[in-house]
């Protein structure tokens, strides 16, 4: 039978002793296992914190190293005599792609979940009562059942768990964008196994998500370690909505030809359709959406991870936990409903430092979308004030003309400089006031419905506006009303921008009930009387895809304080290439052969710097980032005899 929920006096509740963190081991855990030669940021705080069993909430971008803020504990607290760590992770793909990591670098690590069959299940139980394993990943669902909860407290009892540590931890909240309600029931670990300490980690949460984690998963007394959001090899562009599939199209045509990368599309038709079109074009593209068979879709995924230049059109029922390094872009066809989702999904290109594009066309359409999915669900209008809120943050973020990562940096608490890598930075927008315009247009809709009697749609009211006569402004009359034709030195695309604005802003709302006809506000008024101005980017009247192409191997724009770049592939002299060539074709056969993605036998970025540095012998290869004593063991001499038969087959 499972135990109670709350058992003060059971042995779950028993202090557990501390081992003292101390920085030798922790770094050498950190060089012999992982193969790094040293942390990064706040890692070695955290790590020291957890390991000492403090609890810990960590906010640290993707690519910034959480995993090891809590596996550098696991096998430090396991080395200790306190047993093992418990991973809840939300992803099936992601549990097996870091067990499977963990492995290769020699860490005794297991999952359980619904991909096993129960005889599978029970020898991976066994093993963990027989205190067998460093680090056990399940999902959340699975952590509260009695079974479960069974095993967590023997475990316990016999003073063999030693950390607990929340992956994703943004899920928990339902201010975030990946609301998951099992997540909430992840309380009970503190209530009843109090002396065990927790680690809570995410890449994304405004102050409000943060406040919400704490609450919800009892972390009031954590540590809290807020790293830099800024991932300064992401070059951030936001183009007006014309033709997206073909403004995607050039895109991925001039900047990004064979690379890996991710397109997200609102719903599951749009997905399918741009990737047949993407495939037609002659792009290695798949679809991916919740609509799909279950096992296609892990057939597609499996593909994106272990293949090269795949491009994957989803919705965001795909991405979370996903770990592949190589992604050189993330595109949005459609807006995102708030900048967390915006910088999680973002935040997937580039997780190898190396340059990467996050790519979003936005239009009218998109903000009239939002605001409608906001206003026609049937949470509290106190819910859905707050997620106005987050949809303006991000409607501000895609209008803005200054440079988007100051922006998007200071939604999450945090100031910077212009980073000279974003549209904005690099191909300033000319400005125009709007001021009139806008108040023109609400002069329109006010005398339009006054003359009718309701509301119309946005393309209506701008040819009234405009002053064409079209079968419907004919129609209804309203060739006679006194703003008719008293904005015909705007363009439509101009028009439009202030729409969005106002709509952003408040100044206009969406009437969903009557067919997403437009209504005026309290918020109106004082743009009408002139009071508040509008200033607005000039709209791109090209249509083009995005500024100038970098091409796919162009340098990073470097600012103080910005991390140094990671080793590319970029200068290769023949010799190097040649290595680098062979080296790839090796990892593809050993990942077949392990069934994993060849990320997790090396990184690109490990392999670049083999190919440069040309080592001649183990020790010297064991000083290359990213190879820990297990790996130089296993491949150590295959790598070596790789490099040299490259280089003499290749042509002189």
């Amino acid at each position: 039978m499972p135990a109670s929920l709350h058992c003060p006096s059971s042995p779950a509740s028993a202090a557990l002793p501390a081992p003292p963190a101390h920085a030798d081991d922790r770094l050498r855990i950190l060089r012999e296992v992982f193969g790094y030669p040293s942390f990064r940021g706040a890692q070695a705080a955290i790590i020291d914190h957890v390991t000492a069993g403090g609890d810990a909430l960590v906010l640290m971008p993707t690519g910034g190293g959480k995993s090891l803020c809590y596996q550098i504990p696991a096998i430090a607290r396991q080395r200790a005599g306190l047993g093992i760590t418990v991973v809840i992770s939300p992803l099936i793909a992601l549990m097996h792609d870091q067990v499977g990591a963990l492995r290769e670098a020699g860490v005794e690590a297991a999952f359980l979940n619904s991909t096993l069959d129960w005889r599978a299940a029970l020898a991976v139980e066994q093993r963990l009562l027989r205190g067998e394993l460093t680090l056990l990943y399940a999902a959340p669902e699975r952590v509260t059942t009695p079974r479960f909860l069974e095993l967590l407290d023997t475990l316990a009892a016999r003073a063999r768990l030693a950390l607990f540590a929340i992956d994703e931890a943004h899920c928990v909240s339902q201010w975030g964008h990946d609301f998951r309600p099992e997540y909430r029931a992840l309380a009970l670990l503190h209530e009843r196994y109090a002396r065990v300490p927790r680690i809570a980690l995410t890449a994304t949460a405004d102050a409000l998500t943060r406040a919400d984690i704490i609450e919800q998963l009892r972390l009031q007394n954590a540590r809290e370690f807020i790293s830099s959001f800024d991932r300064p090899n992401i070059r951030y562009t936001i183009v007006e909505k014309k033709d997206p599939t073909a403004q995607l199209l050039r895109f991925i045509e001039r900047e990004h030809e064979g690379q890996a990368g991710v397109v997200y599309c609102q719903s599951r038709k749009r997905v399918e359709a741009v990737a047949q079109t993407l495939l037609q074009a002659g792009i290695d593209a798949l679809p991916y959406h919740a609509g799909m068979d279950a096992a296609l879709r892990q057939q597609y995924q499996d593909r994106f991870l272990r293949e090269d230049g795949v491009v994957m059109v989803a919705t965001i029922a795909f991405g979370m936990g996903i770990d592949k390094p190589d992604v050189r872009f993330v595109a949005h066809l459609d807006m995102p409903k708030n900048i967390e989702g915006y910088y999680q999904e973002t935040g997937r290109a580039g997780r190898d430092g190396l340059p990467a594009d996050a790519w979003m066309t936005y239009g009218l359409q998109d903000v009239v979308n939002q605001r409608r999915m906001i206003d026609e669900s049937p949470a509290e209008e106190s819910f859905k004030q707050i997620m106005r809120g987050k949809l303006d943050a991000l409607l501000a973020l895609a209008e803005a003309t200054d440079c988007r990562r100051v922006r998007l940096l200071r939604y999450f608490g945090q100031d910077s400089a212009p980073c000279g890598n974003c549209d904005n930075c690099l191909h300033a927008p000319a400005v125009w006031d709007g001021t009139d315009a806008a108040r023109k247009l609400l002069s329109t809709i006010y005398r339009v419905h006054q003359h009718s009697g309701f509301g119309f749609g946005a393309q209506h009211i701008m040819d009234v506006l405009r002053g064409k006569a079209t079968e419907k402004v004919r129609q209804f009359g309203h060739e006679r009303i006194s703003t008719f034709g008293l904005g015909a030195e705007f363009s439509e695309a101009q028009l439009r921008s202030v729409l969005r604005q106002l709509i952003a802003t408040g100044a206009l709302a969406i009437d969903a009930a009557h067919f997403n006809t437009l209504a005026l506000t309290d918020a109106s008024r004082p743009v009408l009387r002139g009071e508040i101005p509008v200033q607005l980017r000039e709209s791109a009247a090209s249509g083009s895809a995005s500024a100038p192409a970098r091409g796919k191997r162009g340098a990073r724009h470097e600012r103080p304080g910005a991390p140094a770049a990671t080793p590319s592939t970029t200068g290769l002299d023949a010799a190097a290439q040649a290595r680098l060539d062979a080296l790839k074709l090796w990892r593809a056969e050993v990942a077949r052969g392990h069934n994993l993605p060849a990320y997790v036998i090396f990184h690109d970025a490990t392999l670049s710097a083999i190919a440069q540095t040309a080592p001649r012998s183990l020790d010297e290869l064991h000083e290359i980032s990213g190879i820990g004593e297990k790996k130089l063991q296993a491949y150590g001499a295959e790598v070596l005899r790789v490099c040299t038969s490259a280089v003499a087959a290749a042509p002189r």
